[in-house]
């Protein structure tokens, strides 16, 4: 999952780093506020981008990561949400948006519950992959993290992991 997650990271790196050439600047914060003035002008990647340029002053997080209750820090992991994404070449329609979904909350874990965080850093590499679960797939995973202490899931490390808990 850290190989998927540092994936990720570089592929939000790039996608910044593209902008700020693009735009032919080095500001990078002052660019990171137009963005974030309409983030649905800009690829969720680029979006990320702008989040990690930015601290919030209201709690000294990154902008858009800090604790659930920080009003700035929610309005902020908002944002990532606004942004477009558009699904990568002979990829199943869908994956680039549950890569965002999969990235921002391996990101931020802390906003997320136990549960959803650890379906969605499971899932990850194979996401990144081009590969996505059925309905039902998704199901039968949910149901088996359903039945796992808070302690078990931080012991998972991939989905082969969750299926040999249950066999065990």
């Amino acid at each position: 999952m850290k190989a998927a997650l540092q994936e990720v990271e570089d592929s939000i790196d790039e996608a910044w780093q593209g902008l700020c050439r693009e735009a032919g600047t080095t500001d990078a914060r002052g660019l990171a506020e137009i963005v974030l003035q309409d983030p649905a002008e800009f690829d969720w990647r680029v979006v990320d981008g702008a989040l990690k340029q930015l601290s919030c002053d209201k709690c000294g997080s990154g902008l858009g990561a800090g604790p659930i209750g920080c009003a700035k820090c929610d309005l902020a992991n908002g944002f990532r949400f606004a942004a477009r994404e558009v699904d990568r070449p002979n990829v199943a329609p869908g994956n680039e948006h549950a890569i965002r979904v999969a990235s921002a909350v391996a990101r931020t874990r802390h906003r997320y519950t136990p549960r959803a965080r650890c379906g969605y850093e499971l899932g990850l590499p194979d996401l990144l992959a081009g590969e996505m679960l059925t309905t039902a797939e998704a199901q039968r995973a949910k149901a088996l993290i359903n039945k796992l202490t808070d302690e078990q899931l931080e012991q998972l490390i991939t989905p082969a992991d969750l299926q040999s808990m249950h066999r065990a």
